[in-house]
């Protein structure tokens, strides 16, 4: 039996305070100064991504050896988990999860674990955590790290794994509630897929939310840290005489969703202005019932952080039929010009744009341009005139695509893409989605992504990797009745056609063809699937009656070639459009439709509004399967820089971590992983040694999932 240790009678809300382990003592023994870990996502409020640890520099890189690593298990044996997780490190101990989001505490020295904490069964296995937030409370003796496991926000002694339970309802408060729509049947109504930002004693948090009909308003809100009791709440679609309310139908306030803050907050902590990036209302891709340029979607809001009150905004993309979120939290910079050194704030953006402005007045310090808004539109539609572009800095990928930029690996390959294109609609960034298929370029997901860019004062340089791989968005026309009891038909179209297409086939890559899933699995395995959700796929258990879900199931157990949703998506009676598959344009062989490179690494001078240097970044394993290495791939999990002059990322699906030079982009050092590193690594200092931790959680770009956490040092000197 642990021993319980009361401090002077020290009681906290209710709650003893329990003694953390000799282990977890003796981690602490080992700690560096607050500066020289890594206590924050992103490495501080301000998600600069930097440390000033030089211990590892250019000169030494190349001896760097794994130090230790850490199995979380929980591995999905199908490559559909993973592990987005950017670890904390507080005081000698290393702060994770599993795939399963299962919370841990290491000795950020050695490994070792700690303690551990299960969130509840239900959230288990169904989303990601991108991070976490450490609290220290006037008193040493109260630290917590504050969780975000699905649609729950979770309080966690620091040191002994034991959730305090007098935050929110026993240790956790539930992210659907106070929206003013009931969403507790939905567990996707609000996910906390990335942790919120604390101020003062204020949890920011936004969160992830439906891209369909009927999701829940992405309103930002500020918590309690101590009792998880609202503070605050900014209304991201405005109610009845709020700013922005007249670019949405008078009752949008009350049914439409999104405009959610799902990529996480930076905070001026002098100032005290939190910025908020947001993403795009819902339905993503056909707005017909949200006529007007909906304010406050696709926006970077500047909020008082101790009020929620608005300070300026500016918003990206009007009226949003392109999923152009905002998808990495904005980097606070300090502009040259001259003698003057400019308090700013950088958005980089999925279209490859670089937006900067004052922190204070949210002027652009580049001159803006209008890109107009080209191409048929599906009925119904009422896209904007034209969007917002800066002059400057330029586009860190390519923004247009053309037959020109077909991909040239091999003759077989073009001819394939070039045929393929012959009914497609593209062209420009701003070509309106029609009744055609329509290329997305840059695709659905960036561009910039929510591995976010680090920022280099010295130099004057955000670092950002950027994706160039084409998408497929393909408008049908189809039902607009929401009703899930008639399960058979239009629920397959509503809950599961967004990805695995009106043909079931999925795109080959990533989302698998169930057109013959009656070959792999059982109809009751199948049927347990969609209950409980898989990786990327949620479950549909609190959506859908037992029957409900059955009868989907069967559908797609049996569908045959005439039943499939091609020949009944026209259906009698009031009529809509969705997106029939998040597809990406590939050849025969899974690579992207478009020419090399794939996926880049770049460096861009803020002050002077340029480029410095562009590089490849990674490989497609099947590119190298093929003999071609350097052509680029996309990336998923930002970069760290340190003070010596290094940029670390892994992010690839080749299954490494480089260590590249800040001036030039050259790659110094690389190391094989035991699985894809999808997620931004942290470095820190612990028992006198700098070490670099990333997870390889895999699951991503159709690699096998991992549960391993790796941490490399120099060797130690004897």
């Amino acid at each position: 039996m642990k021993e319980l240790v009361i401090l002077g009678g020290l009681f906290f809300l209710g709650c003893t305070v329990e003694a953390p382990s000799p282990a977890f003592e003796k981690a602490r023994e080992q700690a560096a100064s607050a500066e020289r870990e890594w206590r924050v996502y992103l490495g501080d409020r301000g998600a600069s991504h930097r440390s000033p640890l030089d211990e590892i520099h250019p000169g030494n890189v190349s001896e760097l050896e794994i130090a230790w690593t850490y199995d979380s298990r929980d591995a999905a044996d199908d490559g559909s988990s993973q592990i987005q997780f950017n670890p904390l490190i507080v005081k000698g101990v290393l702060y994770g999860t599993s795939p399963k989001l299962r919370l841990f505490a290491l000795d950020a020295a050695t490994g070792e674990e700690l303690w551990s904490f299960e969130p509840d069964a239900e959230v288990r296995f169904w989303t990601a955590s991108r991070g976490a937030m450490y609290w220290e409370g006037d008193d040493e003796a109260v630290e917590r790290i504050i969780l975000g496991a699905g649609p729950y926000l979770y309080s966690v002694d620091a040191r002994t794994g034991r959730v305090i339970e007098a935050f929110g309802d026993g240790g956790r408060i539930d992210l659907r509630e106070g929206l003013g729509r009931d969403l507790s049947r939905d567990m996707m109504g609000v996910v906390a897929t990335t942790p919120g930002t604390l101020f003062e004693d204020l949890i920011l948090m936004g969160g992830r939310v439906n891209e369909v009909k009927g999701a829940a308003p992405g309103h930002v809100r500020a918590f309690d840290v101590r009792t998880g009791e609202l503070r605050w709440i900014f209304h991201t679609i405005p109610k009845p005489g709020e700013e922005g309310y007249e670019t949405w139908p008078e009752d949008a306030h009350e049914r439409v969703g999104g405009a959610n803050s799902w990529a996480g907050i930076s905070v001026d902590v002098e100032r005290g202005l939190a910025f908020v990036p947001t993403g795009s209302a819902s339905f993503d891709y056909y707005g017909a019932d949200r006529k007007g340029d909906n304010l406050f979607a696709n926006s970077l809001i500047a909020l008082d952080a101790r009020t929620g009150k608005k300070r300026w905004h500016y918003q990206f993309v009007r009226h949003d039929i392109w999923d152009r979120d905002l998808p990495s939290p904005p980097n606070l910079v300090e502009i040259r010009r001259g003698d003057e050194r400019i308090p700013a704030v950088a958005q980089v953006t999925k279209t490859g744009d670089t937006f900067l402005f004052h922190r204070e007045t949210g002027e652009p310090l580049f001159p803006m341009r209008e890109e107009p808004v080209v191409g048929p539109v599906v009925p119904g539609e009422h896209p904007a005139e034209s969007q917002p572009l800066p002059v400057k800095p330029p586009a860190f990928v390519r923004q247009t695509f053309s037959q020109d930029m077909v991909t040239d690996v091999s003759a077989a390959s073009a001819a394939e893409i070039s045929k393929r294109l012959e009914d497609m609609q593209f062209g420009s960034l701003y070509t309106a989605l029609g009744a055609a298929e329509n290329v997305l370029y840059p695709g659905l997901d960036g561009g910039a992504e929510w591995g976010g860019a680090a920022w280099d004062d010295e130099t004057g340089l955000l670092f950002v990797n950027a994706n160039q791989v084409p998408w497929v968005v393909r408008m049908v026309e189809a039902s607009d009745d929401q009703s899930l009891s008639s399960a058979i038909g239009m629920g397959y179209l509503h809950l599961c056609s967004g990805c695995h297409g009106l043909d079931m086939r999925g795109d080959g890559v990533s989302v698998p063809s169930l057109v013959d899933v009656s070959d792999r699995l059982g109809f009751l395995e199948l049927y347990r699937l969609m209950r409980e959700g898989r990786g990327r796929m949620p479950g549909t258990a609190s959506l859908l009656k037992w029957y409900e879900n059955a009868a989907i199931a069967w559908y797609v157990y049996t569908a045959g070639e005439d039943d499939r949703p091609e020949n009944w998506a026209k259906a009698e009676g009031p009529k809509t459009f969705v997106n029939a598959g998040f597809q990406k344009l590939v050849d025969s062989n899974g690579l992207p439709g478009s020419k090399p490179p794939w996926g880049t690494f770049n460096a861009i001078d803020l002050a002077a509004g340029e480029i410095r240097w562009q590089v490849p970044l990674g490989n497609f394993p099947r590119a190298l399967e093929a003999g071609w290495v350097g052509l680029g791939a996309e990336s998923y999990g930002g970069p760290v820089l340190t003070a010596s002059g290094l940029l670390f990322l892994a992010a690839t699906p080749d299954a490494r971590i480089r260590a590249f030079d800040k001036h030039s982009g050259e790659v110094l050092w690389e190391a094989e992983l035991p699985a894809s590193g999808f997620a931004t690594p942290a470095t820190y200092e612990a028992a006198g040694r700098q070490f670099v931790v990333v997870a390889a959680g895999g699951g991503k770009l159709d690699q096998p999932s991992g549960s391993r956490y790796v941490a490399f040092a120099l060797p130690v000197s004897e």
